[in-house]
């Protein structure tokens, strides 16, 4: 394909994609006031941001699988009309219950356009131009990133649109996505008999969401030593041996186990679910910590959070285009891993009177790292699978991004609650106050316009030192991720798309099969025998 015939193609896919990071950010700003209208606790509005994240984690391998075996433009158009239903639902909730359902409803769609954006781009792009259309890739990534929490804010602000437009935004885009996709994406429809594994996909969903389910509530709403944690521990782990001995033996498993024999991919994917746990669980909460601790608006918010994006986009713009130059690639991994350690243990430090100056050094290092670290970790795994895994190693380096991004959420958000917890019960002991109320006990968002003023120093504090201890929890796992990345072995870049290798490799393989069945015929019968003599195949102690 042409520079020009990928543009177009790729037109429609970065609407979907933008769609999908708009789906997050614009809630990020927002979430704080969503929450405080609706009257919930610190653990819904971990919720909120988790369900989606673990609906797409849980769908992500079957939207992959699913890659492989049907038209994967008509996926993509049902995994944005999935979000489109979710958004609609979001924005008109009255409870956090349903509200909590359409993240749930958003967070399949969003797993689609996830797991098949990155499929078809190495669908229709070789490896070594890759990297220049992976920066196209940062830039969208970097633009819905900072529009949405700019866009969150103003709406928030503005009286007569309100939150609920933060989930309605995201559907003319959608819809506009599905349009594009129709008049620009052309892509081969592969016919052959495929067999989805059911059973596999339900263990597989139903032990992860058993595991994230205890993370999530465990110390919280039950004890950590507890029946339920037994419970949801031993159920979890037995769904997950469950799904490993039903993927072993069926035709077509949701995730191959074989392509772990790859080094590239088992590294890159143990990569991913750490970048993940340290990347999301790190930064989901920063949007909190902007209003609540340091007292911010959900505009001003949106604006201080562009440090961190515009270092992703420079660094993944650059790296890209250089990578796609000279070929190399693991130095940019390596580099981008340390940038992204040291991040985090600088944004360590930060706390209620952090100055703003020192806050934007800090988020700009970690994008610079993240920028450099999460594209190219897929563009390893795609440059060392045969074209027919692609959709199954993308998908699961993906699977495990996003089940790290829960993990992290998920436990960093019960040490955010139990840090507030204790650092507000502190505050009031010493001011000689008991702290008998939940949102002063912590374990509600505050309404920061209704506390007085040294009810708001105290919340403020208490947030600044919380979300400090978080991004400190969050740094030794991007250290191990860098001493993962290290072990990778750096193979040099293809120069044929997913589809011409795919092309390449079915006729490898009828070759294959039809030189067989000449050297059966020369082995088997009399005409054999004629051949060998005229010389035309070899003998039957060769074919032997």
């Amino acid at each position: 394909m042409s520079h020009r015939e990928i543009l177009q193609a790729m037109s429609g896919l970065m609407a979907g994609m933008f769609v999908a990071i708009l789906a997050g950010t614009v809630v990020s700003n927002a979430l704080p006031r969503i929450i405080a209208d609706l009257g919930a606790s610190q653990s819904a509005y971990t919720w909120v941001v988790t369900a989606e994240l673990l609906a797409m984690t849980a769908t992500v391998p079957l939207w992959g699988k699913l890659s492989d075996l049907y038209n994967q433009k008509l996926l993509l158009q049902l995994s944005l009309g999935m979000f489109v239903v979710g958004s609609l639902l979001a924005g008109f909730s009255h409870d956090v219950g349903l509200l909590i359902f359409s993240r749930v409803a958003q967070g399949i769609g969003a797993g689609g356009l996830t797991a098949l954006a990155q499929v078809v781009m190495a669908a229709i792009i070789p490896p070594r131009r890759l990297g220049k259309y992976a920066g196209i890739f940062g830039a969208v990534f970097a633009v819905g990133t900072v529009a949405g929490p700019l866009i969150g804010g103003v709406l928030v602000d503005t009286s007569w649109l309100g939150w609920r437009w933060c989930f309605f935004i995201g559907v003319p885009f959608a819809l506009l996505a599905i349009v594009l996709l129709q008049r620009t994406l052309k892509l081969p429809t592969v016919r052959r008999e495929a067999k989805i594994d059911f059973l596999g996909a339900f263990l597989i969903v139903a032990g992860i969401c058993a595991l994230l389910i205890w993370v999530s509530l465990a110390g919280n709403q039950f004890d950590w030593a507890s029946w339920q944690t037994a419970a949801l521990t031993g159920g979890g782990l037995a769904l997950l041996v469950a799904a490993i001995y039903v993927e072993t033996r069926v035709a077509e498993p949701i995730i191959p186990l074989g392509i772990f024999r790859n080094r590239t991919v088992s590294l890159t994917t143990l990569a991913s679910l750490l970048v993940g746990v340290a990347m999301f669980g790190g930064t989901v909460f920063l949007s909190q910590y902007f209003q609540v601790s340091l007292g911010k608006s959900p505009t001003v918010a949106g604006l201080m959070s562009l440090p961190m994006i515009l270092g992703l986009l420079v660094s993944s713009t650059v790296a890209g285009q250089i990578i796609s130059a000279t070929g190399r690639w693991k130095i940019y991994l390596v580099i981008g891993a340390i940038a992204m350690t040291t991040g985090l243990a600088l944004l360590s430090t930060i706390g209620a009177d952090t100055h703003f100056g020192l806050l934007s050094v800090y988020m700009a290092v970690m994008g610079i790292g993240v920028g450099m670290l999460m594209q190219n970790l897929v563009l390893a795994a795609q440059n060392d699978v045969p074209a027919a895994e692609l959709g199954a190693a993308t998908s699961v380096l993906s699977f495990f991004r996003s089940m790290g991004g829960t993990i992290g959420t998920s436990v960093l958000g019960a040490i955010l609650a139990n840090r507030v917890a204790s650092e507000m019960a502190k505050g009031l002991e010493e001011q000689g106050v008991s702290a008998g109320s939940g949102q002063a006990a912590g374990h509600g968002v505050p309404d920061m316009t209704t506390l007085p003023a040294p009810m708001r120093e105290l919340v403020e504090h208490a947030y600044g030192v919380a979300t400090g201890d978080l991004f400190l929890v969050a740094t030794p796992f991007a250290l191990l991720a860098l001493i993962a990345v290290l072990f990778i072995k750096e193979k040099p870049l293809k120069d044929t798309s997913g589809m011409e290798r795919l092309a390449q490799e079915a006729d490898d393989d009828v070759a294959v099969e039809t030189q067989g069945g000449s050297l059966r015929n020369v082995a088997d019968g009399a005409d054999g025998a004629d051949a060998v003599e005229a010389g035309a195949g070899p003998t039957p102690t060769q074919v032997g």
